[in-house]
Parts: C-alpha cells; structure tokens; sequence
C-alpha cells in the first residue's frame, strides 16, 4: 500500500525540514560531548544559605518556610547557581517539595528557570509519573527557549540528567512539546538524538508530529519511522493519515488505505472514516461523505455522536436542512443522544438560510432535553438575528447572555455594533463600544472601523475622529477604509473644504487613489469640475494609478458641464491606462448624450460595448429609454422593456416611471396605468413616485375625478404616498375651483402627519386667489397662521391685490399691515411674537367667529 501511495507523493514542500529529517533520522548522528556540571560553590556564605535553606524544606516543609521571614531573605539573596543546586536535590529526593519551590520562586519571586531548574523539576514529575504537569513545564521551557534551541538543549540533558530513572520519558515529552509549539525542526533533532540513544518515542508523540507534516510528503517518512520502531500506533494515527490523505490525494487512495487497513487485525477505525467525513464535507462534497458514513456499518462499526455531527454540519452548510433534521433522528433510533454541539449545528444551519423561527424550535427542545445553551449557541443567534435586521431580539439575547455569566466576544460585539450603526442608533452604539471597555476587552480595528464607519454615516464626524484618535492611543493602526470613511462623512456634511484640509493632511502620508476619488467625486457634485481634474493631474505627476472610478467620476462631472467631447476622450484614456471601461463608464457617457438628445450617440455607445464585450445593465437601457422619451419615441422604448426581459435584465421602477411619465404627457394613460400593471405582474411594486406621475397624468391630461379616485383606492389599501401626491391634486382642485374638495385634500395632508411648509400654504392661496375665490383664501391664510407659518411677501402682496380686486378693505389694510411688518421686523421674525391676532372658523359649517373689530374673520394688530 505505501509503496503504491509513495508512487503518487506531491514534490516535497518543506525541502529544508525534509534535508533534516533525512539526516537526521537515518543517519548515524554524531556523539555527544559530555558536559561536566557547573560548580555551585560560589562562597562560604552561599554554601551555607543553600544548605541551610535544603535543612529547613527537609525538616518544616514548604508551607512552613513560605512566610518566614528569615528563609524569605535567604530565598531572595539566592543566585541562579544555588538554586538549580537546591531544585535538582530536592527534585531528586523529594520531587513534591522541588516542584512546589519551583513554582514559589517563579510565582511570588517573579524568578525566570533556567534549563538546569527545569530539566531538574520534569525529570521529578516524569518520576512521579504526573504527566500533566510535566507538560506545562516542558510547554514553557521550549516557549521561553524559542526555535533552534533543541540541540543545546539535548546536549544538557545527556551531560547532566542521563543518568536519571526518568530521563527517556523526559526526551518524550521535549520532543512531543516542540512538535505542539510548531517547531518541526527542533522536534525532528530531539527525535533524532532519542533514535541514537535508543530511547522509545511515545505513539502521541509521533501523532502531534504526523499531524504537522501531514500537508507534506515527510509524514510518510514519519509513518516509516513509527513502524520501525515498533511504537503502537492508535486511531487517531490513522486518522491522521487518512486526513493527510485527503489533503494530498485522491479518493481512489484515501478508499485504498481504510481497505489495507481492513485487511489487518485492527481494522479501520470509526476516528479514521470521520476524518475522511469530515474532509469532504469541508470541500462541498456531502453525498461522497454520506457514502463513508455508509461504510461504517459495512466494516461491523458503529458510527459515534461526531460522525453524525460532521453529516448534519455538512447538510446544514449544503442547505438541506431537511436531511440535517432526519439525520439527527436517525441518530436517537441509534441510542445516540444529540448534544450541545449538535442542536448548535442545526441552529446554524436555519440561521444560514434567515430561518430564524426555526433556530429558536432547536433552542425551545434543546431546553427540552435539558441540555443549557452555550457561548456558542448565543453567538449563533445574535449573530442570525442582526444578520435578519431584528436587532431587539439580539439585544434581549444578549442581556440573557449576561446574566447567565457569559462574556460577549469581540466578534459579538462588533456584529452588534455593526447591527445599531446600520439601523441608526449610533448612541448606543457608543455605549456598547465603551462597555467593552469596561469589562476587560479591547476593541479591535474592526470593531473601530465599523463605529466610524457608522458615525460618518450618521454625520457625526467629529466623534468618528475621536474614535479615530483612540485608536492611535492604543497602538492599533487604522485601516484605509476609516480614512475614507472619515473624509467621505466630511463631504457628506457639504463642509468641502474641511474634507479637503483632512485630505491634503491624508495624502502627505499615503498614496490611496480612493481618497483622490472621493474628494474629486465631491468637486464634481459641486458643479466644480475644474478643481476634480487639478487633482487628477496631482495623481500623474505623483505616479498614482488611477481607476475605472476615477475617469468615471470625471466623465460624470464633464457630462454635468456639458463638456461632452472632452467626456468621451475619458473612455480612451480608460483604455490607454490598460483597464476596461465598465458598464457605469459606458452608462455615464449615455446619459450625457441623452441630456443632449443624441439619440444617435447612445446607440454608437451600445454598440462598442457589444463588440468590446462589456454586458450593459439594466440602468444602461433605462438611460437609453429616458432618450427615446425625450424624442417621443415611445414604441420603441417599449420594445425596449420588452428587449430588457429577453435578455434577463429586470427593469426596476425608475425603468417604468421614466416610460410612464412620457405616457402620461402624451395623454395616453390607458397605456400609462397598463405598464402599471405589467409592473405588478412581474413582481415589480411600484413607488411613490410611480403613483405621483399617475396623478399628475390625471389632474393634466386626464379626469380630475379619477385622480380622486385613484387616490382614494391608494389610500384604503393602505399604500404609502409621499406629500407631492396631494399636493399635485390640492393644487389641481384650486385651479379648477374646487376649494372645498381642496381644503378636504388638505385636511387629509394634515392628519396623515406630513410637514405643511409656507410653501405649500402659497401654492393653494396663488391659485385660490387666481379663482378670486377670497374666503378660501383667508381660511387657508388663518390655518396657516394656527399652524406657525407666516406668509413672505410674495404671498402678501399676491393677496393684497386678490383683495383690493374683492373690494375687502379690511383684509386689504391687514395684510398691508403684515407687509409692513415684514419689511421692518424681518431680521427679528423668529423671536418675535407675530403681530396680528385673528379668528379661525369652522369651514364646512360656514360658521365665521367674531373678532374684537366686529368684522368677521378679519385679523387685527396685536
């Protein structure tokens, strides 16, 4: 079997440790020299603190001498000789006592072991057979020597402690300790030195060894070395191979392996078809690892608690949840009950398909079969729950988390600072930041990055640079991505030249062309193409490479000024630079020549991307029928939707009410409201907007009263409309002298609690007056009032005219008034209190209140 596996080896990877091994291994390495021990006589004085120190451990004890001042001065007046004279004696006649020393010196005398003291305590532990905390010594020993260190530290083991009954076992355990360290070198030479002396390695040696070379050749060299010397091998050997198998291999060999292995005594082991379960379902391949579970029972063996959880993760990852929940019964037909690990498996499994109602019926019978949620199961669920946008429930889980004496995480606090950014509520976003703090933990760059990405959003710039600052403070460098974070929150504020400081500050220390994009971006949307392209000729003379963004950004820009020439001399410095034009570059340029009607152009356009291969979206064709509408032809813009399908591009809702607007101004509604429905048809809920271009349609080209109509059935069925939709029909109605249908509309404005601004309140009064319908105007000029809103001076002297015309005189005098007060008292209007008192009635009753002039409903100075 090996040599056929040998046939097929992968070129070996690690040639340097392969040399080693090979020489070291099988080879004669050479002898040691022997070291003769270190002199502890140091003095007189020290002579007699080191035996009178061993005569009080031998006769109190160590509890005893432990808070005696007396033998804490001769403790701390110790050098390093004398205590490796005082552990190695009482290592060897009483090991207890010498490790006990050993860790009151390094405990409460903040004492740093040297080699001699440590070999000494292991050899007492190997003696004593107390392997655990023979390890830990070992553990630390080779942590604090570092790599490279094994061979002097062979050499002091046969010079000094050779001759001790617990020598072999201490070589062991060096040599198992270098291998769980990763230092695959030094392992391989204290292996090397064990082969000459021949000393036995143990099986969970060779196993930690294995499992570090088993992405290598060299773990069969490993392999070879374990059955020439006869060292027993276990399942978890096997299993060992079989994973590096799979690693290496193919299928053909890993099945070849478990049938040699069937072949012996022993026979394949359940631990080494796992491994082989576990391998493919990592790689996707879940049938070919339910085949290998299929084995099992083949071989007479009955698969364990973690056969079935590799089977049930690997479902759940695939999605076939289903087959996950028959498995895990299967597995109680079998007399194995499911564990914690399991129903966290399958929690994950409805998680990573948002099903989260049924990750909480796991929970609810995992509680069942009193079995207690753990850290892990908690992180499944917050992490599911702010994934699915509900951050309350994550929240609540949370504060559960707590108070049942769990720690959050750093993952599970930036996953719930990640959820309260992206829903706004940055204040407490802030709090759990800081008490992440408070209980011991650092935050981490992402954890930063998520908060200033999050404050920038929120506009709280200042504060992300706070945070911002922090970071430097605890040494923890900040991404790229908070710089342009940072800089684009500044330019969101409309502070361009505040962002542009921070961006002359940023680029003096990195060269980041996104930074370039964003402050060009930022020109550009200000109209001042001339400052976006200074920077792009800072870009060539520093020698940075610019984007597909970038000549994107300054195509935008140049097609805003109209320049459209200099516009598409940017798609050929795209490919100059060697990059492909994207589908927004090609888009950008279209719509530009659409804002100009050249039709002609857009279809040149379409006709490059074709030929250079670059697919056009769905927003490219929505800008091509933008074009079309613009030059009225409308038949073949709805050729165009329908082009948009076969092609499987969906056009979204900007597509429709781009073609329905242009429907509407031909006074063709029918087709308008039958693209409506072609909308609905294909899953495509239409917006606001769609239903404000509807109602525009009816109240200008079509029946006012099917306006009203539609509105009403919109509103029955309860489907949001933004203000313009009333307004639109507010304004239609006072024009056509319909006031009491408009002061209905209004009122309905009203109570559905949008903002009624003074701009509304002129739009109505204009066209009121236009009517010459003078009561409706002074019930919409008191309203107004009632609501805080003063009128501006256009409105007053469009009233003062209605009126005069009226022959109001009274009116006409009031408002006169308010003009002059306007005029004189402008600079103070907010504080001041308005000086005219007036009387508000009840409209649809006609019933108009007194005021103290006696004339009704006229206002009066205060």
């Amino acid at each position: 079997m090996l040599n056929h596996i040998h046939q097929w080896k992968k070129p070996i990877q690690f040639l340097q440790i392969s040399r080693t091994f090979s020489s070291l291994i099988f080879t004669e390495p050479p002898s040691f020299a022997a070291k003769p021990a270190v002199d502890p006589a140091a003095g007189p004085s020290s002579t007699a603190n080191v035996a009178e120190l061993l005569t009080g451990l031998r006769t109190l004890g160590l509890g005893r001498i432990r808070g005696d001042h007396y033998y804490s001065d001769i403790i701390s007046s110790l050098n390093q000789t004398q205590v490796d004279v005082v552990i190695e004696r009482l290592s060897l006649e009483d090991p207890e006592s010498g490790f006990g020393f050993f860790n009151l010196l390094r405990s409460e005398y903040g004492f740093r072991h040297s080699r001699v003291s440590s070999f000494a305590v292991a050899h007492g532990l190997g003696g004593r057979r107390r392997f655990e905390e023979l390890r830990l010594v070992m553990k630390q020993m080779v942590k604090e020597e570092g790599s490279g260190s094994a061979t002097s530290l062979c050499e002091l083991l046969l010079s000094r402690f050779w001759d001790w009954s617990s020598s072999g076992v201490v070589w062991d355990v060096l040599a198992f300790s270098y291998s769980r360290s990763e230092m695959v070198y030094d392992a391989l030479t204290v292996l090397a030195k064990m082969k000459d002396l021949n000393l036995r390695v143990s099986t969970s040696t060779y196993n930690c060894l294995l499992h570090n070379l088993r992405h290598t050749d060299i773990m069969w060299n490993v392999y070879d070395a374990i059955k020439e010397s006869g060292t027993p091998e276990n399942e978890y050997t096997s299993s060992i191979l079989v994973d590096g198998l799979c690693e290496q291999a193919s299928i053909q060999d890993v099945v070849s392996f478990l049938m040699e292995a069937q072949r012996k005594e022993s026979g394949p082991s359940v631990v080494s078809v796992n491994t082989i379960m576990s391998r493919f379902c990592k790689l996707g391949f879940v049938d070919i690892a339910k085949s290998f579970f299929c084995m099992i029972f083949k071989y007479g063996l009955l698969p364990d608690s973690y056969s079935y959880n590799i089977l049930i993760h690997g479902l759940c990852v695939a999605g076939s949840l289903e087959e996950a929940l028959e498995f895990t019964q299967d597995m109680e037909r079998h007399g194995l009950h499911p564990d914690t690990v399991t129903y966290n498996i399958l929690c994950k499994g409805f998680r990573l398909l948002g099903l989260m109602n049924g990750a909480q019926q796991v929970i609810q019978k995992m509680l069942v079969k009193g079995l207690n949620p753990d850290h892990v199961t908690y992180t499944i669920l917050i992490c599911g729950h702010c994934h699915s946008g509900n951050i309350e429930d994550a929240l609540k889980l949370r504060e559960e988390m707590l108070s049942r004496g769990f720690q959050l995480s750093v993952i599970l606090y930036s996953v719930l600072l990640s959820s309260l950014c992206k829903s706004g509520r940055i204040e407490e976003a802030l709090r759990l930041h800081y008490e992440m703090e408070a209980v011991g933990l650092e935050p981490d760059l992402i954890t930063c990055s998520i908060l200033i990405h999050g404050l920038c959003k929120k506009g709280s710039v200042q504060r992300a640079i706070q945070i911002y600052r922090e970071m430097y403070v605890k040494r923890i460098i900040p991404h790229y991505s908070a710089h342009r974070a940072i800089l684009l929150g500044l330019r969101e504020r409309g502070d361009i030249s505040e962002a542009r400081k921070y961006f002359d500050a940023l680029t003096t220390i990195t060269e980041d062309i996104v930074l370039y994009n964003i402050m060009m971006d930022g020109y550009v949307k200000l109209g001042n193409i001339a400052a976006a392209l200074q920077l792009y000729e800072q870009t060539v003379e520093k020698g940075i490479t610019p984007t597909v963004v970038t000549f994107n950004t300054l195509m935008y820009g140049l097609c805003k000024s109209g320049k459209l020439i200099e516009a598409k001399r940017m798609l050929t410095a795209i490919e100059l630079h060697g990059m492909l034009p994207s589908p927004v570059t090609y888009t950008t340029l279209m719509n530009g020549y659409c804002e100009w009607g050249n039709i002609h152009g857009i279809i040149k356009l379409l006709q490059e991307m074709k030929a250079k291969a670059v697919d056009p979206t769905h927003v490219t064709y929505t800008v091509f029928i933008k074009g079309l509408c613009k030059q009225r032809k409308l038949q073949k813009a709805v050729h165009l939707v329908e082009e948009m399908y076969a092609k499987d591009l969906i056009p979204d809702q900007i597509t429709y009410n781009t073609i329905i607007q242009c429907f509407c101004r031909a006074r063709d509604l029918k087709k308008a409201f039958q693209l409506h429905d072609e909308m609905l048809k294909h899953n495509l809920e239409p917006t606001p907007v769609t239903y404000n271009v509807l109602i525009n349609g009816l109240c200008v080209y079509g029946d006012l009263n099917d306006a009203d109509r539609l509105l009403d059935f919109l509103d029955d069925r309860n489907i949001n409309l933004t203000k313009v939709a009333y307004t639109t029909l507010i304004k239609a109605h006072c024009a056509k002298g319909y006031a009491l249908r408009a002061v209905e509309l209004f009122d309905q404005m009203v109570e559905k609690g949008f903002e009624i601004s003074i701009r509304d309140y002129s739009s109505v009064i204009n066209r009121l007056c236009k009517r010459s319908l003078i009561t409706e105007v002074k019930y919409f000029f008191c309203m107004m009032l009632s609501d805080g809103i003063y009128p501006d001076q256009e409105l007053c002297k469009v009233m003062l005219n209605a009126f005069c015309q009226d022959g109001d005189i009274a009116w006409h005098l009031a408002i006169g008034k308010v003009v002059h007060w306007l005029i004189n008292k402008v600079s103070v209007m907010s504080s001041q209190a308005y000086p005219i008192s007036f009387q508000t009635r009840d409209y649809n009753s006609g019933v108009m209140s007194q005021d103290r002039s006696g004339l009704a409903g006229v206002p009066t100075e205060g």
